[in-house]
C-alpha cells in the first residue's frame, strides 16, 4: 500500500531531523576528541611546570647563570684584534654568552632569548665606533633593536610557525596516530618485521608532520602498547629496541627532508640571506634522502646488533593494532581534508622552482590559512593556540639575529679564521676539510640539547669558512649544507635531541642502552658524509 503524502513528508522530516541530529552528534564528537587532545598537551605542560618560588620558575642553575654573564664581560674586555670591529666584538660577546645558557640550560631557551635581545640592543646600541651606522658614534638602541629583532622578519620563522600548526593539526586530529597504525598493522607480529615498521613509520611522517617530538610522540605510545599488551614490562628489551630505533629513525630523517625539522630551516635561512642561494625542498631531498635512506638500513641492522629482543614474534600484534584503529572510530572528515591539504601540500614543496615559483614558506601559510577556514579547516585558532609551542618561535627568531648579526659584523668570519686558520684547513683538499669540521661539530653538539641552536651557532661561522674554501662549489654551499647535516646527528645521548628526550622519558631503556647503539650509528654516519662527498655528491655538484 502506497503511503498518504502526508505520511512521506513525515517521513522525510524525521529523515532530516535524524540527519542533522547524526551530524551534531559527529561534531561533538570530533569537538570532543579535539579538546582531550588539548586537555593532554595542557596536562603534559604542568607536569613539566616548575614549582611556584622564583629561582625554581626559571629553572635556574645560578653557577653557570653567573657563567654567561662572567664570560660576555670578558669577551668585551678583550683587546680588539685581527680587524674586529666593536661591533664584532658585541656579537662575539653574546654569543658566548648564548653558548653558555645553552649548554647549560641555567635558565630556559626562552627566557634566555629574551635576554639576549636585551644585550644586543643594550650593549651594541652604547658601543662606539660599531662601524654599522657610523664610525664615532653609537648607534643608539633603538636602531641595535632593529638588529636584536632581524630575525623575526625572516621568512624561515615564518615557515617554523607554519610547521608548528600542521603539526598540531596532525595531533588535533589523531591523523598522525592513524597513519602510524596503518603501518604497524601492514608490519606482522615478526619482531624484526615490527621494528622495520617502527622505521618505516618515522620516514612517512617525516614527509607530513614536520615536527620531530610530534613524530616521536604518534609512535612510540603505540609501540609500548604492543609492549604492554604481550606482557612484557616496558623496560624489556623488546620496548628499550622498538622505542630507541623509532627515536634514532626520527633523528635520520630530519636530515632527509628540509622541512622534518627546524634546524634545517635556520640553515636555508642564513644561506639564503648571506650566499644569495634559496635550496629547495626538492633540491635538499636529492642531496639528503640517499643518505637517509642508507642510515635506515643501517638502523636496523645496528638495533638487531645492539639489543635482543626477549622474543622474536609478538603474538597477537596485528589484532592489538586493530584494536587501536578501531578506538580511533572510523576516518572523519576533518582527517580526509587534512589528507589531501597535506598531500597537495608534499607536491608543492616537492616542485618548488621547478612547476610554480611559490616558496615553501609561502607555500605552508596558505595551507595553514585553509586548515583554519571553517567548513574547510580541521582545527580552531584556539586549539592551535594550546597546541603550539610559541616559545620556540621566539628561540628560533633569536637565534636567526645572532646569527645575522654575526655575519653583520664580520665576527663570524674572524671567529671562523681564529678557529680553523690555525689548523691550515683552507690549504686542505675539500675531503680532509669537510672530514675534520664534521668531526668537530660532532664532538660540539655532545654539549648542545638543541639542534636549532647549535645551527644558530656553527651556521654562520661555516658560512664564512665556506667563502675561504679555494674552489669549493657555489661559493661553498655544499659544505654549508653537508655540516648543517652533521649538527643534525643526534644518535649519541638522550639528551642529544628533543625526540630522545621524550623517548627516553618513558623509562623504555637506559642511557648506556641508547649510547650503545648512538656511537655505532654516528660512525656510520660520518663515514657516510666522508663516502657521499667523495662520490654522489661530488657528481651532482654539490661539493
Amino acid at each position: 500500500m502506497n503511503q498518504k503524502p502526508d505520511d512521506r513528508q513525515s517521513s522525510r522530516h524525521v529523515s532530516r531531523l535524524r540527519s542533522r541530529a547524526e551530524k551534531r552528534s559527529a561534531r561533538t564528537h570530533e569537538a570532543r576528541a579535539e579538546k582531550n587532545v588539548v586537555d593532554r598537551e595542557s596536562a603534559l605542560k604542568r607536569s613539566d611546570a616548575h614549582p611556584d618560588s622564583f629561582l625554581a620558575h626559571l629553572n635556574l642553575k645560578p653557577i653557570w647563570f653567573f657563567s654567561a654573564f662572567a664570560a660576555l664581560v670578558v669577551v668585551l674586555l678583550l683587546p680588539l684584534e685581527g680587524g674586529l670591529t666593536p661591533a664584532g666584538q658585541v656579537a662575539l660577546a653574546v654569543l658566548a654568552f648564548a653558548v653558555i645558557m645553552w649548554v647549560t640550560e641555567a635558565i630556559s631557551y626562552t627566557v634566555s632569548s629574551a635576554l639576549i635581545i636585551g644585550l644586543i640592543a643594550i650593549i651594541l646600541g652604547l658601543t662606539p665606533g660599531t662601524g654599522l651606522e657610523g664610525e664615532s658614534d653609537p648607534v643608539g638602541s633603538s636602531n641595535a633593536l632593529g638588529y636584536a629583532l632581524a630575525g623575526f622578519s625572516s621568512s624561515a620563522v615564518a615557515l617554523v610557525a607554519a610547521a608548528l600548526a600542521l603539526a598540531a593539526a596532525m595531533q588535533a586530529t589523531g591523523l598522525h596516530k592513524r597513519l602510524a597504525l596503518w603501518v604497524l598493522k601492514l608490519s606482522g607480529e615478526k619482531t624484526s618485521h615490527v621494528l622495520i615498521g617502527a622505521i618505516v613509520i618515522s620516514i612517512v611522517l617525516a614527509f607530513f608532520v614536520p615536527s620531530a617530538t610530534a613524530r616521536a610522540g604518534a609512535v612510540v605510545p603505540i609501540l609500548l602498547g604492543m609492549v604492554a599488551a604481550f606482557g612484557l614490562a616496558k623496560n624489556s628489551r623488546l620496548g628499550a629496541l622498538l622505542v630507541i630505533a623509532s627515536a634514532q629513525a626520527v633523528s635520520i630523517w630530519n636530515i632527509g627532508i628540509k622541512t622534518a625539522a627546524a634546524q634545517n630551516l635556520v640553515a636555508v635561512g642564513f644561506i639564503s640571506e648571506s650566499m644569495g642561494i634559496d635550496v629547495s625542498w626538492g633540491q635538499w631531498f636529492i642531496w639528503a634522502a640517499p643518505w637517509s635512506v642508507l642510515m635506515s638500513v643501517a638502523l636496523y641492522f645496528v638495533m638487531r646488533w645492539a639489543i635482543k629482543p626477549e622474543v622474536e614474534s609478538i603474538a597477537g600484534g596485528r589484532q592489538i593494532v586493530a584494536q587501536d584503529l578501531a578506538k580511533l572510530g572510523p576516518m572523519t572528515g576533518k582527517e580526509i581534508r587534512l589528507i589531501v591539504i597535506a598531500v597537495l601540500l608534499l607536491l608543492m614543496w616537492s616542485t618548488e622552482g621547478i612547476l610554480h615559483p611559490l616558496d615553501s614558506s609561502t607555500i605552508t601559510l596558505v595551507a595553514i590559512a585553509l586548515l583554519l577556514v571553517p567548513k574547510i579547516g580541521v582545527f580552531t585558532w584556539k586549539t592551535l593556540e594550546d597546541l603550539v609551542n610559541w616559545g620556540t618561535l621566539i628561540v628560533f627568531a633569536v637565534g636567526i639575529s645572532l646569527g645575522s648579526l654575526l655575519l653583520t659584523t664580520g665576527a663570524a668570519a674572524w671567529l671562523s679564521e681564529a678557529v680553523f686558520g690555525s689548523l691550515g684547513i683552507t690549504d686542505m683538499p675539500m675531503l680532509a676539510t669537510i672530514a675534520l669540521v664534521s668531526a668537530f661539530t660532532i664532538l660540539i653538539h655532545l654539549g648542545f640539547a638543541s639542534a636549532t641552536s647549535l645551527a644558530s651557532a656553527l651556521i654562520p661561522v661555516y658560512i664564512a669558512l665556506a667563502a675561504s674554501l679555494p674552489g669549493a662549489a657555489d661559493g661553498g654551499l655544499g659544505f654549508v649544507i653537508i655540516q648543517q647535516f652533521v649538527i643534525s646527528f643526534g644518535f649519541l645521548l638522550p639528551i642529544s635531541a628533543p625526540q630522545n628526550m621524550l623517548a627516553y622519558g618513558t623509562g623504555a631503556f637506559t642511557a648506556t642502552q641508547f649510547l650503545k647503539t648512538g656511537i655505532p650509528l654516528t660512525v656510520i654516519g660520518y663515514l657516510l658524509v666522508l663516502l657521499l662527498s667523495a662520490t654522489y655528491w661530488k657528481w651532482i655538484g654539490l661539493v
